[in-house]
C-alpha cells in the first residue's frame, strides 16, 4: 500500500492570493504530494459563542473573518494544476443548496477530469448558518444526510427524482455528470458516533481530524478503536468495510519535533523521521492511505519551506 500525503491551501492571510496559489499548487505537483486540501466558511460572524471543536478553550482560530469560498478557489486550483487531487477539507454540506452544491462539484470534477475528493461534515457554527439563511442548525445532521443521497442521485441517475423533508426535485436534466462514474469519492469527517455512522452508511470513507478534545484521535490505540466502530457500524449496514476510504487529518502544525498528547504519550505524526515512518507504517497496517499534514507557515515563504522540508524528510523516506 503506497500512503498518500496532502495539505491544506490557505484560505486567508499569506498566500491566499492567485500568485501564492499558484507557487503552492505547482509545488505540491512538482514534490509529489497526492493532493491539496480547502476549508469551509462563507461568512464568519463578529459574535461566536459556538464552541470550536478542535481547540481545547474552543476558541476559533479563524475569528478575524477573511475566507476564500472553497469551491470557487477548487476551481482556480483545477485550472493551474494537471495531477494533484482536489479535496474539501471540511466542506460543510448544509451551507449551500443541495442541487446547487451537486452541480458546482460535478462541474469541478468534470473540469479537473476527476480529480476531486469530496471531504464533508454537519457544521459546528450556529452563528454561520444563521447568517447565511442556511437550514436550521439542530437539523443539520439530517440536512446533511440527506443532502449526501441527493447528490449521488443527480450524479448518477438520468431522470433524477428526491423527495425528502429537507429537499425535493423532480423532472430535471442534471448534466454534466461527474467523471468520476459515481461521482467524487465522499469521506465524512467528524469524530462522533453520527459522523462515523455517517462515514460507514453513507459515504465512501472516514476522514477524522486527530484532535477534537472531545474524542481525541492523536495516537494509534485511540484511532484503532475509533476505526473499528466505523468498521462495526458498515457491517452492521451490510457494507463492506474493507471497501471504505480510510483518511487522517492531523490538524497540528508539522515543525519536526515531537508533541506529546494529555496521556504523555508522543502525538501521532509528530518527532523525528523515525517517529513518522513509524507511525505511518502503523496507519497503513489499520488500512489508512491518505494522511493531511499542517503545512501552512505564518507567510507564503515558510509554507513552501515547510513544503519542501516534509517531502525531503519524510515522503522521499517511505
Amino acid at each position: 500500500m503506497d500512503m498518500k500525503f496532502g495539505f491544506n491551501v490557505p484560505v486567508r492571510g499569506p498566500g491566499a492570493d492567485p500568485a501564492g496559489m499558484t507557487k503552492i499548487a505547482r509545488r505540491a505537483e512538482s514534490l509529489g504530494y497526492d493532493y491539496i486540501s480547502v476549508t469551509d466558511h462563507i461568512a464568519v460572524p463578529r459574535n461566536i459563542d459556538s464552541r470550536y471543536p478542535y481547540t481545547e478553550d474552543g476558541m476559533f482560530p479563524g475569528r478575524a473573518g477573511e475566507y476564500l469560498e472553497p469551491l470557487t478557489l477548487m476551481g482556480f486550483l483545477a485550472g493551474i494544476t494537471d495531477r494533484v487531487q482536489l479535496l474539501t477539507s471540511i466542506l460543510v454540506v448544509p451551507h449551500r443548496p443541495a442541487v446547487l452544491a451537486a452541480k458546482m462539484i460535478s462541474s469541478l470534477d468534470v473540469m479537473s477530469k476527476g480529480r476531486v475528493i469530496l471531504g464533508i461534515g454537519a457544521g459546528w457554527m450556529r452563528e454561520e448558518f444563521e447568517a447565511i439563511d442556511a437550514p436550521d442548525f439542530d437539523a443539520r445532521g439530517r440536512v446533511t444526510d440527506e443532502y449526501l443521497q441527493a447528490f449521488r442521485i443527480l450524479w448518477t441517475e438520468q431522470n433524477p427524482t428526491f423527495h425528502g423533508e429537507h429537499v425535493t426535485f423532480n423532472d430535471l436534466i442534471f448534466e454534466p455528470k461527474p467523471v468520476q462514474p459515481r461521482g467524487p469519492r465522499i469521506w465524512a469527517g467528524g469524530e462522533s458516533k453520527a459522523a462515523k455512522r455517517r462515514a460507514s452508511t453513507l459515504a465512501d470513507g472516514w476522514f477524522p481530524v486527530g484532535n477534537n478534545p472531545k474524542f481525541p484521535l492523536d495516537t494509534m490505540e485511540r484511532y484503532s478503536a475509533a476505526q473499528d466502530e466505523v468498521k462495526d457500524l458498515s457491517q452492521n449496514a451490510d457494507r463492506d468495510p474493507a471497501a471504505l476510504d480510510f483518511a487522517y487529518w492531523a490538524i497540528w502544525p508539522w515543525t519536526g519535533g515531537a508533541e506529546t498528547t494529555t496521556d504523555g504519550e508522543r502525538r501521532l505524526l509528530t518527532g523525528t523521521a523515525e517517529d513518522l515512518k513509524g507511525d505511518v507504517k502503523r496507519f497503513e497496517d489499520r488500512g489508512v492511505r491518505n494522511l493531511s499534514i499542517m503545512l501552512l507557515g505564518g507567510s507564503l515563504d515558510k509554507t513552501l519551506d515547510n513544503m519542501d522540508r516534509f517531502a525531503d524528510q519524510i515522503m522521499s523516506k517511505i
